[in-house]
């Protein structure tokens, strides 16, 4: 493994005493970016991120006295992307938590993950109790599997409209949109589904929150909202941004997108699952304009049965998607609490 591979230290926010490496993890190459020594905890990001979706969260973690490792999610960053869509299935994402695991050298490990790292990280729970100790859920609420099909779910869920994840399905659609002016999607994505597009589309009088859903022969960016020329969100600067347009320049959006298009092969894997608590000790933080966060309100208030264990569950207000970079102080210190605790 060699530490700092082809990564730009500038572009990265200048996170001194970050390792890069990849590793071999069960025979799929992940890429970690770590800091610290003690306990491990491991961060899995969601759509469109990277193992930087934790920059701020690396040397909170390492200062408290555990070993802090973001990798980047099979098909993102520097990690292996397969070109089959059958190979982002949640089994195979799991298999590469525990890989990274064992290849780190622990026996066991704190999983945390955000949008759709959080699905990774609770179903890694389910799966091997024995490696992941104890779980933090960041913007997406556990929700046991039910009865009903995902793709029906969202299905109905965008009524008239084609609901985004289900405008995600087909190969290639969405990534024609998307990479066609890559720049210009990504920061509309990153900033429409903040707390900041929010606010600013209630100032302009619109309520609707940014829409994830799709026009008949429109484009799901058609909803989006831009900050204004030549401004950033409070967030994230033109620095930050960039390194995420390089990451998605080189790669391409399939690998991302693959991971939505294995949702019902999902819940046929997870059958044994069907409404399934999980047990360890856990976290949930959300932002109360974040979109998955207000759709799981069901999902929270079912979290005495579905995480009995929850050490608590915390809707940071004002907040969007992107809760552990829009609120970094306010997430850290609820983690940093909650690891405490254990």
């Amino acid at each position: 493994m060699s530490e700092n591979d082809g990564i730009d230290g500038a572009a990265a926010g200048n996170l001194s005493g970050v390792r890069h490496h990849d590793v071999n993890a069960l025979g799929t190459r992940i890429h970690v970016a770590e800091m610290g020594e003690g306990p491990l905890v491991l961060f899995v990001h969601g759509f469109p991120e990277s193992w930087y979706s934790w920059r701020y969260q690396l040397p909170a973690v390492a200062a408290a006295g555990y070993r802090a490792a973001a990798i980047d999610v099979r098909g993102y960053g520097r990690s292996s992307a397969p070109t089959a869509v059958e190979d982002y299935r949640m089994v195979r994402h799991v298999a590469d938590n525990v890989g990274v695991v064992r290849a780190l050298g622990a026996d066991q490990a704190i999983i945390a993950g955000h949008d759709w790292g959080a699905p990774i990280a609770w179903s890694s729970a389910l799966l091997r109790p024995d490696i992941f100790s104890s779980l933090v859920l960041v913007s997406v609420p556990y929700n046991a599997r039910s009865d009903f099909k995902p793709s029906e779910a969202f299905r109905m869920m965008g009524g008239d409209e084609e609901f985004y994840i289900e405008y995600f399905q087909q190969p290639g659609r969405a990534e024609a949109e998307m990479e066609a002016d890559l720049a210009h999607w990504l920061l509309g994505m990153y900033y429409a589904a903040s707390g900041d597009g929010v606010a600013a589309r209630r100032a302009a009088g619109d309520g609707s929150g940014g829409g994830f859903s799709v026009s008949p022969g429109g484009k799901l960016s058609d909803n989006f909202i831009w900050p204004s020329a030549g401004t950033w969100p409070r967030w994230m600067s033109e620095t930050e941004f960039g390194y995420y347009v390089s990451e998605f320049t080189r790669t391409g959006m399939s690998g991302g997108l693959n991971r939505y298009r294995n949702v019902d092969r999902d819940w046929e894997d997870m059958a044994v699952f069907d409404g399934a608590a999980i047990t360890q000790p856990s976290l949930f933080v959300g932002g109360e304009v974040d979109g998955p966060t207000v759709w799981g309100a069901g999902s929270i208030a079912k979290f005495n049965e579905t995480l009995p264990n929850l050490h608590k569950s915390v809707i940071l207000d004002g907040i969007g998607h992107w809760v552990q970079q829009e609120a970094a102080h306010e997430f850290n210190a609820e983690l940093l609490d909650f690891l405490a605790a254990l």
